[in-house]
């Protein structure tokens, strides 16, 4: 017998949607959508495709996913390849199986199967979907939340369906996430020939404690929700690889993952005291990818507890830990936003799958949140 959910999530994996094209998988969802009597508002911006879709008014429980992938990478590492699905040992194989086509597939089987219960269901139930989450975030979910306001639509519930599983459904979910900014300073000398250092100015060796003083920063303490804030270098840059040359400039990129503790503001003050107290020339270039957000304790965080334990007999592990994820942007709605999805060993890795028993459970858990808060 054929498993609908895997069934959907295969469809869905042989489309080679990597970031931020969607290449019709967002058709596939919209008519299964559509024929379950969700209204549906596309909003594709530039490269990347969008679309909201709900049913019902009232409060609004919202599900939000993304149909594109990162790169396979190389194919021959591999077993099998990326695109054609392939089911081995009670195993789903192929690129997004886990991040997260597995999880799409998921929320809409347990969507059709709460409707054909419940055609009645009090308040909204909708879908955000987008094909800009794992590249730029600059086109999709900030968009469409953008576009709800506008419209003065609220999202008071969301479940994110990122991999926030480790080895059972459910064993941990995201109540938060921490804020990151990329800062790219470049420290600037003079070019010249090594051996005749005092007609140069060897920016290397202007940026290295700076660097140092940078890295030694303690933002915060963290608290009970959020680990201390961190700052680590991502690349560093200089020379054109001759031995004989001092460079013009040093490249170094730094990524800083902050809680609630401290604000952007207040971290951009304390790098830019180091900067012009170090009496150097340069530039700084700072990329906000998200602000940090919390959803405490209330009926989302209790619903979803509440389901976990339904199925599993345990209670989940509330997690603030890993990257960031688009939730960030519909918590600025004042929405609260609960991370759970599928396990996540295998996910951006060759080789990427997701048991089909998972699938079924995952599905079983958002239905069941669906009548816990639509009934």
């Amino acid at each position: 017998m054929i498993c609908p959910i895997t069934d959907l999530a295969k469809q869905l994996i042989s489309i080679p949607s990597i970031s931020p094209k969607d290449l019709g998988c967002q058709n596939i969802i919209i008519k299964r959508l559509y024929n379950i009597g969700f209204k549906i508002k596309k909003i594709n911006i530039n490269d990347t495709e969008n679309f909201w879709a709900f049913r019902g008014i009232g409060k609004t429980l919202t599900f939000l996913g993304h149909t594109d992938v990162v790169s396979p990478g190389e194919k021959q590492d591999w077993n099998t390849d990326p695109f054609t699905p392939v089911i081995h040992n009670g195993f789903l194989f192929g690129r997004g199986a886990s991040d997260m086509k597995g999880a799409l597939a998921s929320m809409i089987v347990a969507a059709e199967n709460f409707i054909k219960k419940f055609p009645y269901h009090k308040d909204r139930l909708s879908f955000l979907i987008t094909s800009d989450e794992e590249s730029s975030a600059l086109n999709g979910t900030i968009k469409v939340v953008q576009y709800l306001q506008s419209k003065n639509n609220i999202i008071n519930y969301c479940i994110v369906g990122e991999p926030t599983s480790t080895k059972k459904i459910g064993d941990v979910i995201k109540n938060g996430r921490r804020g990151s900014i990329t800062v790219n300073l470049i420290v600037n000398g003079i070019q010249g020939h090594i051996a005749y250092p005092h007609l140069a100015d060897n920016p290397i060796h202007k940026a290295l404690p700076i660097i140092l003083k940078i890295l030694s920063i303690k933002l915060d303490n963290g608290n009970k929700f959020f680990s201390p804030s961190s700052i680590n270098i991502a690349n560093i840059h200089s020379g054109e690889g001759a031995s004989n040359i001092i460079p013009k400039s040093l490249f170094v990129q730094f990524n800083i993952r902050f809680n609630t503790e401290v604000s952007e503001s207040e971290i951009k003050s304390q790098i830019i005291n180091i900067l012009d107290e170090s009496n150097v020339n340069y530039s700084v270039k700072w990329i906000l990818s998200g602000m940090p957000f919390l959803t405490k304790k209330g009926v989302l965080t209790d619903t979803v507890i509440k389901s976990i334990e339904y199925f599993n007999n345990k209670k989940p592990i509330l997690s603030t830990s890993g990257g960031t994820s688009d939730g960030r942007f519909v918590s600025l709605m004042g929405a609260e936003v609960i991370e759970l999805g599928l396990t996540n060993p295998t996910i951006h890795k060759v080789n990427e799958c997701v048991r089909i028993s998972d699938l079924q459970l995952l599905s079983a858990i958002y239905e069941d949140i669906m009548k816990r808060l639509l009934l």
